[in-house]
């Protein structure tokens, strides 16, 4: 039997010691994290990480590199974000709907108001050891992996 699957993207977008934060206003996650999005019906997950980008933080994004996956199974669905990170773009920042977006100096990330496990997240991004953040459901609630 397949799975049913939802497919979005995070993209580390980073230039010498500073990262691009978007300060998420959806009421479901907010708080500090990297911009992205869903995956749209028929695009390519390049396509959709590099659309999502231009629409949170104005700035287009050029050979964004897979670098790891957060992924859990929930209500019938498996749900995938894909990790991206890239120090190749143009444009200005702009803060979009979305939330405020800035640069931060990734030292300081963790003294932020982070999404939740979002600091598990950066270490997926950052360790090359690291490609998995996953999430498994039991008794007493959310056991976390990362592998």
């Amino acid at each position: 039997m397949a799975e049913k699957v939802i497919f979005t993207n995070m993209c580390m977008i980073y230039d010498d010691k500073k990262v691009v934060v978007i300060d998420r206003k959806k009421k479901d996650w907010s708080g500090i994290t990297f911009p992205g999005g869903h995956v749209e019906i028929g695009e390519s997950f390049c396509d959709a990480v590099i659309r999502e980008i231009k629409e949170e933080t104005g700035l287009t994004i050029k050979s964004p590199k897979l670098c790891g996956i957060k992924n859990w199974w929930e209500d019938g669905k498996r749900y995938v974000v894909l990790f991206y990170k890239t120090n190749q773009f143009e444009g200005e920042l702009v803060s979009s709907k979305e939330g405020n977006v800035w640069w931060e100096d990734i030292d300081n990330i963790k003294n932020l108001n982070l999404s939740l496990d979002m600091e598990d997240m950066i270490r997926v991004f950052m360790d090359d050891n690291l490609s998995e953040f996953f999430y498994r459901l039991i008794e007493n609630g959310w056991e976390k992996e990362l592998k």
